[in-house]
């Protein structure tokens, strides 16, 4: 089954104007992504929507699971930071949906956790990485494996997880430590993969690293986050062809973009790629990004710019 909804853009056209001189050329930088200048942003709400209904999936069976972060970050983001006052991007994201302070009628799964944050705070100040949402949301039983390169992200990290039992940290490479620690034990579980895509290699990497681990954990559910950038440097129908290829079941695609796409420069979108996505977890989404587009995308002349599409690329019989 294939549902679309405000089609973005054709998958196959785009991966047609990337062409086969892909990485012909040598490295450059695609993105600027440090995370704290970013917090809080619309793709941190679609990311972090995703990983929040497929732990919630997890979490209707009693068994165990096991939830791993390759690119963990701090886990805990203050909004009035200088870094991301810098770029002001959460304003255009989670400050939209916060509504009279904070409102039950946020449209978001981990509202309640952006409350909790926020308790003693007048304002919106705190914003989760998915490190902490998976924290919050996992039972006692089950276990969290996150992994960070920056050994200053690793010290913030372990701070705000306080010593949780559950979890280990690990101060490695996200890609390389992601498969020597599968299969994982519970052997239920998912698997949250959020590179910087600040080089064009990070997409080699990326695509080396599912090609191995699923085929070394098989039942194990793949989320990958990518951005959507301007024309001239958008590689995600490139990826999206290569995870095709590497899935041997299900695979889901959602995006939400908030804006038109530039010539070259920009993020406007971003997309979730979900191996082995769960039942019904399409129907889940739409449901979130109907109320979430309208209050975030930007508004010319009355127009709602962007949109949001939900795809089955794959999809077992």
């Amino acid at each position: 089954m294939t549902r679309l909804v405000n089609p973005i853009r054709n998958v196959a056209a785009t991966a047609d104007i990337i062409g086969t001189d892909f990485f012909a050329s040598g490295p450059f930088t695609l993105l600027s992504y440090r995370h704290s200048y970013h917090a809080g942003n619309h793709a941190d709400l679609i990311k972090h929507l995703v990983q929040t209904l497929l732990i919630e999936k997890l979490k209707t069976k009693d068994k165990p699971f096991i939830y791993i972060d390759t690119h963990s970050g701090g886990g805990l983001y203050d909004l009035a930071s200088e870094q991301a006052n810098k770029t002001g991007e959460y304003h255009d994201g989670i400050a939209k949906l916060v509504n009279r302070g904070f409102s039950k009628s946020m449209p978001l799964p981990f509202a309640e956790l952006v409350r909790e944050l926020n308790a003693d705070q007048k304002k919106l100040r705190f914003y989760p990485g998915s490190p902490l949402i998976a924290q919050k949301l996992l039972r006692p039983q089950d276990k969290l494996l996150l992994m960070e390169l920056h050994s200053k992200e690793v010290e913030v990290l372990q701070k705000n997880l306080q010593g949780d039992r559950r979890t280990r940290v690990l101060n490695q490479d996200g890609f390389a430590s992601l498969i020597g620690a599968l299969p994982p034990k519970p052997a239920r579980g998912m698997v949250l993969i959020d590179p910087s895509y600040e080089l064009k290699e990070d997409y080699y990497h990326l695509v080396e690293t599912i090609t191995d681990s699923v085929k070394r954990w098989p039942t194990g559910t793949f989320a990958i986050w990518y951005p959507i950038l301007g024309k001239q440097r958008d590689r995600s129908g490139w990826l999206l062809r290569k995870l095709e290829k590497i899935c041997q079941s299900n695979l889901l695609v959602a995006e939400l973009t908030v804006d038109e796409q530039q010539p070259e420069f920009g993020m406007h979108g971003s997309g979730m790629a979900i191996i082995n996505a769960p039942y019904q977890l399409d129907q889940n989404i739409e449901k979130h990004l109907e109320l979430i587009h309208p209050k975030i995308a930007k508004n010319v002349d009355g127009k709602k710019l962007g949109g949001w599409k939900i795809q089955w690329i794959k999809e077992s019989n």
